[in-house]
């Protein structure tokens, strides 16, 4: 009797415990102050903020972002579009390695999931007890997602307004900003007019040198950086809010953006303007005094940066790297693909080491510029197909018209910032360029780039019809276009061009 009088004070005890153990977890978002984490992520633009050296935009909220924390001067997308991109932020993997490197892919019948195991970032903050949610600036909807994997929105997000969770609840939250699309939607537009006291106007623009100067062009290029500085509007009140609440000085701010400009050679593209993205991380408490920091980072590295500040374990297969703390490790190249984008196929992939990027053109029988509905209806794009026929554009400027495309193309960002000399040409360069095609080859092999083997015409058409069907409703003259593209990839791939 007594052996089991002792047994059952033993387990009474082991419950006790286990009950106390519970209780305690409950209690730890509440009690262990747990940092808030906050992305402000904004759609289409390129490094041209005030803190980067932009003289005509007013950015005064993301430059004090940038000059109390930490700024990373060299952050590259892993994609240069936004569903690649966001399917890759969301997990922290490539969007090459998890199968969603077309742009808008899984739309269609023919779906496209995870690897088993692989759990997104808001699912593994919910997982330790936050509080997770997607908005629009105003935090009147939810934010934009576009994921390429199946999911249900209801196991990533909780809601829209982080103010509605539990009492000392820690929370992810995400803003989706429009940024650049500002540009190109009419009421969106009539925001930025109305909300900014001074307009930038397209006579005070200075155009890269690889777009010629043309009225068109410069009113596009100032409407953008209109954007940028409203945009900015938009991260005060953000912060405001934040402030309000009383919950900024336990807070983590990232801010980034998705990729760059929409713009014949930024978005959709490997050069620096369609990759190279801004990248703050605010939140002294946690991350210390202010640096700029000149290592290259890859966009992907967020997800595991955010987990590792908010204490959460980082799953083994995430490909993104923490940057602050003992398991910060420096990366010494980037690499970055391009995919098919809507119905218009390409295959290019990218390697930043050092000064120096390094582009491959799988399809280089191609055009640049390819059929595209999305991005010919942009108001530059007639522009510039009309001066290249005319015989108007510099060499310079004409690169990116070309009907055909070199295999390979080598920069020296140092002397060559805005990637207009190829170099893989050079007798100088040629040991050079072994290197660069070897991490990229064992990149492609150790990550298991799914872009090495063509999409399926099955895959292809499951996509296309969503998008078909949507542009008859809308825009028969539109649709019209988009079967003839469609028609056109079809043919060069059984041309084997």
């Amino acid at each position: 009797m007594k052996l089991k009088s002792l047994k059952l004070s033993i387990l009474l005890l082991v419950l006790t415990l286990n009950l106390s153990a519970r209780s305690a977890a409950a209690e730890t978002p509440a009690n262990a102050e747990r940092p808030n984490i906050v992305w402000i992520l904004v759609d289409d633009m390129s490094c041209h903020f005030g803190y980067q050296g932009e003289p005509l935009v007013k950015t005064p909220h993301v430059d004090q972002l940038a000059r109390e924390g930490t700024v990373f001067n060299h952050a590259y997308a892993t994609a240069p579009v936004c569903s690649t991109f966001r399917s890759a932020l969301i997990t922290g993997m490539y969007q090459t390695t998890i199968g969603a490197h077309h742009h808008r892919s899984g739309r269609g019948a023919l779906k496209i999931h995870l690897p088993k195991g692989v759990q997104t970032v808001p699912e593994l903050f919910r997982n330790a007890g936050y509080y997770t949610t997607n908005a629009n600036p105003e935090e009147t909807r939810p934010g934009k997602e576009d994921y390429n994997f199946v999911y249900q929105k209801s196991d990533l997000y909780d809601g829209v307004d982080w103010t509605k969770r539990a009492k000392g609840q820690p929370f992810f939250a995400q803003y989706q900003l429009q940024g650049g699309k500002l540009r190109n939607v009419g009421r969106w537009y009539d925001e930025v007019k109305t909300g900014l006291e001074t307009l930038i106007t397209a006579e005070e623009v200075t155009l890269p040198p690889y777009y010629p100067d043309h009225p068109v062009i410069r009113e596009d290029w100032a409407a953008y950086l209109n954007s940028v500085s409203y945009t900015d509007l938009q991260v005060g009140r953000i912060l405001d809010k934040l402030k309000k609440e009383n919950v900024l000085d336990n807070t983590i701010v990232f801010f980034l953006t998705d990729h760059g400009i929409s713009h014949a050679r930024g978005k959709q593209f490997l050069y620096e303007e369609g990759l190279k993205i801004p990248f703050v991380v605010w939140g002294p408490r946690f991350i210390g005094s202010k640096s700029v920091r000149d290592e290259l980072i890859a966009h992907i590295d967020l997800a595991a940066t955010s987990l590792a500040l908010a204490g959460i374990e980082i799953p083994k297969t995430m490909q993104g790297r923490p940057l602050f703390g003992p398991a910060a490790k420096p990366r010494t190249y980037v690499v970055s693909a391009r995919d098919r984008c809507d119905e218009t196929v390409d295959h290019i992939r990218s390697v930043r080491k050092g000064n120096f990027k390094y582009i491959r053109n799988y399809l280089p029988q191609r055009p640049y510029l390819q059929p595209c509905k999305y991005k010919d209806g942009k108001p530059f794009m007639p522009v510039l197909r009309e001066l290249y026929a005319a015989g108007k554009l510099n060499a310079a400027q004409s690169l990116h018209l070309a009907e055909t495309r070199p295999e390979e193309e080598l920069y020296d960002l140092t002397s060559d910032p805005w990637e207009i000399h190829n170099l893989a040409d050079d007798p100088a360069r040629q040991k050079q360029l072994r290197e660069f095609r070897g991490l990229l080859t064992n990149w492609e092999l150790e990550t298991d780039d799914r872009g090495r083997f063509p999409e399926s015409e099955a895959m292809y058409d499951s996509d296309m019809k969503p998008y078909l069907d949507k542009s008859r409703k809308r825009d028969p003259t539109a649709a019209a276009i988009l079967e003839a593209n469609i028609k056109q990839m079809k043919r060069w791939h059984a041309a084997g061009k």
